[in-house]
Order: C-alpha cells, then structure tokens, then sequence
C-alpha cells in the first residue's frame, strides 16, 4: 500500500499483519505456545514423574547418606534411633506402666519394637512432607520439574531407613522366639500399601506446608497424638477391653495401626488373629488406595503454584 505526502512524495506502508486482530490465546493457539509452568493433564504428570524416576531414586539416596555424614557414627544412627525409642517407651510403658499386661514378654518386645519403627515410617514421612516444597524452594524455583517428585522421594527415603531398621527387628524377633517364617512374607504387601499411604499423605501435607510454614510446629503435636491412639506402646484390645467396643474399633481401624498390625501379625509367633480387626486386608487396601490416590490429585491440582509469592 502507498500514500502521496503533502510534498509529493510517496509514502510505502507495510501491509496489515495476518496476526492483527487476534487475542493473546488465539495468538498462543495459533503458534503452539503454552503459559510457562502451567499445570500439565494428570495422565501428562503421570508420565513427567516417569521420566523422573531415576532423579527420584537419585535424590532420595542421597538425603538419606547425607542426613547422619556429620555423626560419628554416621548411617549406624538410623537404627539406633528408633531403638532408643523403643527402649525409652518399654522403660516407661512396659516397667513402669505395664503397658504390655496381657502379652508374655517374648511378645511384647518385638510388639513395642515393631510398633516404634513402623510407626516412625509414617511419622517421618508426614513430617518431611510438610517441608518437602517449603524447604526447598531453591530447587523448585531454579528447574522445572514435576513437584511431587519431593514428597515422594522424601517417602522414599524414610521407606529405605526402614528397610535399614528391619535387619535390626528381624534379630530382636529371633533372639525373642519369633523365627523366620512363610509369614514373614506378608511385611511386603503390608510396608508396599503402607508406603503408598504415606506417599499420599506426605503430598497432602507438601501443598498444605507450602503456603502454612508454621504447619512444620504443629505436626510434632498432632503426630505424638496419633501415636499414642494408635497401639504402639500396648494392645488396643487389651487395653480397652472394658470400654465400649466402639472406641476400640475407631483405633483399630485407623491406618497407623492397621499397618503396624499386619506387620506385628506377620512378625510374630504369639500375635495371632484375635488382634486384628475384621477385614484388616481390606482395611489397608483401601487407606492405601484412597489416600495415594487423593494426595496425588489433590497436589496436582496447585502444581502451577508452588514456589510462587
């Protein structure tokens, strides 16, 4: 196109852009862009996590190595902690407070034993999970990649410290007149579902931590109280044996003691079924199952927004 000026000569103006009248999204959609960061499909997350699995490994190897390098005693600490637990909780419990009355002592041993390191499984992934995001904002803002890749490699960690621990268990259950049996094999289905629960609920926790940091020092509290309702220290049953039955179910059916249940169960010798609720299988699976399943949508859903503000 060309225009005469008021001094007779002639102006070129470029011709209008094939782009002009468009929105910024007819823009974006015309050109194959996409908002940065912006939220992938969940089948798409899905697959992003895939591709990072080697990353996941990798990262929660290496928390686990670097959580005692400056101990003296280094890695040995992931087993002694949870026995001077043990042994703090049968001094006073099992001495002082005759938590075990009902189970010979061969038995409440390897219970209290069981029921600390199991139950520090879930303890210790809920609380990394609060500070999975907020505690690594560095990373999150510096390279993009899907986010529930800490809280699971944080559960992966403690799921490895465990692993540490039972070595220990195994002995204490053997020197305890608990040797190894068929049943032994059902600590794998039992520690695979609870993992899976503590994945989940180590990603609720991720998105709840990454905006409320304070979070962090409450769940101290809220998990010594879960503790203590969740049989670690004596036997539900027993204990409320003349309360009524509905109190004991509620605290039998919670996941905590579920998990250390079955474990305990498969464990040992003296612990038989009368200790475990009805349908405890069917129990786990489903806490398992419901719980991944809601923590992974529900932090999927603000994946777009952490490490932001």
């Amino acid at each position: 196109m060309s225009e005469t000026t008021h001094d007779g000569a002639i102006a070129v103006t470029a011709p209008p852009s094939a782009d002009a009248g468009l929105s910024p999204a007819e823009l974006a959609a015309k050109y194959g862009l996409s908002v940065s960061g912006a939220r992938p499909g969940l089948a798409e997350y899905v697959r992003q996590l895939w591709g990072r699995r080697h990353f996941i490994l990798a990262f929660s190897q290496a928390k686990l190595t670097a959580q005692y390098s400056q101990a003296k005693l280094g890695q040995l600490w992931q087993v002694a902690t949870p026995l001077l637990n043990a042994a703090v909780y049968f001094l006073i419990f099992g001495l002082i407070l005759n938590a075990g009355r009902g189970m010979d002592k061969e038995v409440y041993i390897p219970f209290l034993v069981t029921g600390v390191f199991v139950f520090m499984f879930t303890q210790t992934s809920v609380m990394s999970g609060v500070r999975a995001i907020s505690g690594n904002l560095g990373l999150v803002r510096a390279l993009h990649f899907p986010r529930a890749s800490l809280p699971i490699s944080f559960a992966l960690q403690q799921l490895q410290q465990l692993l540490f621990s039972m070595i220990v268990l195994f002995v204490i259950a053997a020197v305890f007149g608990s040797y190894p049996s068929l049943s032994w094999l059902l600590i794998l289905p039992a520690l695979a579902l609870q993992f899976l629960f503590n994945v989940g609920l180590s990603l609720i926790m991720a998105r709840l931590g990454s905006k409320t940091p304070d979070l962090a020092q409450l769940m101290p509290f809220v998990m010594r109280t879960w503790m203590y309702g969740s049989g670690v220290m004596f036997s539900i049953p027993i204990m409320l044996k003349d309360k009524p039955a509905w109190i004991a179910d509620v605290l039998m059916y919670n996941p905590a003691a579920i998990y250390m249940d079955l474990i305990r169960f498969a464990l040992i010798d003296g612990y038989g079924t009368e200790n475990l609720p009805s349908h405890v299988w069917v129990a786990a699976l489903l806490w398992a199952v419901l719980v991944g399943a809601a923590g992974f949508v529900y932090f999927w859903k603000a994946e777009e927004r952490y490490g932001r503000g």
